[in-house]
């Protein structure tokens, strides 16, 4: 990495959405630029910077949230006209302030995203698109998941409208008119748009795509079929992507790529070598990247990557050099221009502290005042929970506008909280009484200063479900909190997937009933993650999903009055045949059940199991073994005497124990699993050998592959 950005904080407005900034356009090449953004206020702000400072040049009044602002014109002309998505109504300002149009859509459900092409006004809520030319409904589509991006492919370049949507089900939508020309998959749910290059690249049809779970892509959007040309996988483990866009930082005539991350990662790319992506440069921020746009505002002629963050600051990475070389002279008028600067500062927050004494007295008065009303003080919540398909666990994301205080974790299911990394959090735990009160874990992380973002990891235990409660309490007088509440499916390690493999041995699980196909379609909601809540327009739907922990998978047929689930893990079958059971009988919903189970099944589980249970044996037992081994080795001096295999052993001991450490009760719950799926096999045939589970834990202590899928057929 070669590229030296440097960091300049401009402004700071309220909490903004994703995609809410945007530069205008300049008036020569390298001028500096306006920076437009709105937030969640309603508020449009407009800025540019000066000696400086930022002076703002026009700030709208407050109104509804701000979900979306986009920069549109007439075709081949400089996009300079201002348009704002709020509830269900489209606002356009001009580059002064003015507002020209204020269109109301009448949608059902608030704008999420937008696009502007020309005269042509590209929508979506959650899972409606439609799409208008000079204000006059054209066309219509009612997705079959959750849209998170819309954008069309450039008209002036095609001469053909190709609107793509991005949504959650893991699948870019190509329309056309009001009718979908093909289908993309992707290998995330894809949650930012942007044309390769801001024009669509060499032909035209390139789209950039980044996901929830951090990847990016470009596909070109043929008129017959979608061709991938590159993929990056996120290696690093790193946060999904909010925003990506295309500039030449690097200075080699090649736009580069940048891109956001809703961890505060900002990341440029450079297509120069082959088109092959290579990372140039990041750098982390304290909270989610909401907009990046490459350009110039903080002085003329130096270009930087300007970004909105979640809490409303607006930052620049400049390639303006901080210690500049100069004469004697010179020196002295910068250091006079950052001492005014200094002092500046120092009276402005010395008023403020003031203030704050000022409104903190008159409050404590009022709160001592018979007729005292207490207002309790809002503020506004950034919440993600998604499961990660590397290492089958949730991650609970957590940021604030505020810093953040103490959260309190509760959950009335069995969990592990697993370590992160990133968390400087101190976590304590409580004892909990869970036979009394539901309680199996009680957790409360306290933050350290200025912590606005928390990240957690959870795993939990398919068969188990309820609710898992998060008391979130920012560092704001008089003190308040806000709860958040996540469920935990009964099959909550499952995860949607485009295919599976049919050759596999299943078992087969049969509803039939008096239901329609939308309360078959809402017991499927109930037990597995990723499925959109209202039910797909059509008399059916199939789903295909993965278990993340076990690599099994499941499938599921859906139609009024029956409901067909496939899956080579007899308990899978086992989970959705008790919690639906259940759930019918809550409902009063009379249901026959059949099932058809395949012994062949049992035995290809165990096998996928197999691996993964070696390995977490073998690395318990290394780990048992370094204390010994590290006494060995201070006694002796040295440890040229031991076996290569112990001294790999001792040389390998930091990363062992990290490694044993990041998976708390991961070979129990490879135990349970195999004694699930023993009892499980057993169940279907009516027997009860709950009896033989002290003789199955004894063989997997001494275990042997053979050994345990002989036990299994034997019982």
């Amino acid at each position: 990495m070669d590229l030296n950005l440097n960091r300049a904080d401009y402004l700071q407005v309220g909490v903004t959405s994703q995609k809410t900034m945007k530069l205008l356009p300049a008036s020569r090449h390298r001028a500096t630029q306006k920076v437009v953004l709105g937030d969640h206020d309603g508020v449009v702000t407009c800025f540019g910077m000066k000696k400086g400072e930022a002076v703002v040049l026009f700030k709208t009044l407050p109104g509804q949230k701000i979900a979306r602002l986009e920069l549109g014109g007439v075709l081949n002309t400089p996009q300079e006209k201002i348009f704002v998505a709020s509830g269900s109504e489209i606002r356009g300002f001009t580059k002064r302030g003015k507002q020209f149009l204020s269109f109301e859509t009448n949608l059902t459900e608030s704008i999420k995203a937008m696009y502007v092409s020309g005269s042509d006004l590209f929508l979506s809520a959650s899972y409606i698109y439609n799409h208008y030319c000079d204000c006059k409904d054209q066309h219509y589509y009612l997705s079959g998941d959750r849209i998170n991006d819309v954008i069309c492919l450039p008209v002036e370049r095609l001469s053909r409208l190709t609107p793509v949507l991005a949504c959650q089900d893991r699948v870019l939508r190509v329309l056309q008119g009001s009718d979908v020309l093909y289908e993309v998959e992707v290998p995330g749910p894809p949650t930012a748009l942007a044309l390769h290059g801001g024009n669509g690249g060499d032909s035209g049809e390139d789209l950039l795509f980044g996901t929830s779970d951090g990847k990016l892509g470009i596909i070109q959007v043929t008129t017959a079929k979608p061709i991938h040309k590159w993929e990056i996988r996120n290696e690093r483990k790193r946060g999904g992507v909010l925003c990506v866009d295309s500039f030449d930082i690097v200075g080699d005539g090649v736009k580069d790529l940048l891109v956001g991350r809703d961890d505060g990662v900002v990341e440029v790319y450079s297509l120069h070598h082959a088109n092959e992506p290579v990372l140039k440069f990041d750098q982390a921020l304290s909270e989610s990247i909401t907009s990046i746009q490459g350009g110039c505002v903080g002085k003329d002629g130096y270009d930087e990557i300007v970004v909105s963050t979640y809490s409303g600051w607006v930052t620049g990475l400049t390639t303006e050099p901080v210690h500049r070389e100069s004469g004697p002279g010179e020196e002295l008028k910068i250091s006079q221009e950052m001492q005014n600067k200094i002092s500046s500062l120092r009276s402005e927050l010395e008023q403020l502290q003031y203030r704050v004494l000022q409104e903190r007295e008159r409050y404590q008065q009022a709160s001592q005042s018979s007729r005292a009303v207490f207002a309790v003080p809002s503020f506004s919540i950034n919440d993600k929970f998604t499961l990660n398909k590397d290492d089958a666990s949730y991650s609970l994301i957590l940021e604030v506008q505020t810093a953040i205080d103490n959260v309190l974790i509760q959950s009335d299911v069995p969990i592990d909280l697993l370590d992160v990394d990133k968390n400087s959090a101190v976590v304590s735990f409580s004892s909990c009484d869970s036979e009394s009160n539901d309680n199996f874990l009680l957790a409360t992380y306290r933050c350290q200063a200025n912590t606005t973002r928390l990240e957690l990891k959870i795993r939990s235990i398919e068969g188990q479900y309820g609710t898992l409660q998060a008391y979130v309490t920012p560092r704001i007088q008089p003190k308040t909190c806000q709860v958040r509440q996540y469920l935990i499916k009964p099959l909550s390690l499952h995860q949607r997937t485009h295919c599976i493999d049919h050759d596999r041995p299943v078992n087969t699980l049969t509803l039939t009933g008096q239901f329609s196909f939308a309360e078959v379609h809402s017991w499927v909601v109930f037990c597995l993650p990723e499925v959109p809540e209202k039910p797909p327009a059509g008399e059916s739907v199939t789903f295909y999903f993965q278990n993340t922990f076990l690599d099994t998978q499941l499938e599921s047929h859906c139609r009024k009055g029956e409901g067909v689930f496939k899956s080579d893990n007899i308990s899978t079958i086992s989970i959705l045949k008790d919690v639906l059971s259940k759930e019918a009988t809550k409902r009063k919903i009379n249901l026959n059940i059949s099932y058809e189970i395949n012994e062949v099944s049992v035995k290809h589980t165990l096998k996928l199991i197999h691996p993964k249970l070696e390995y977490q044996l073998l690395l318990a037992k290394k780990v048992q073994l370094i204390d010994a081994l590290k006494e060995l080795q201070i006694h002796e001096g040295n440890t040229n005497f031991l076996i290569p295999e112990y001294r790999c052993i001792l040389e390998e001991a930091d990363h062992l124990q990290e490694e044993y450490k990041k998976q708390p009760a991961h070979l129990e719950r490879l135990y349970g699993m195999i004694t699930d799926l023993f009892i499980d096999k057993f169940k279907f045939k009516g027997t009860n050998v709950k009896t033989k589970v002290p003789l199955l834990l004894e063989i997997l202590d001494s275990y042997d592959q053979n050994a345990l899928i002989a036990f299994f057929d034997a019982a």
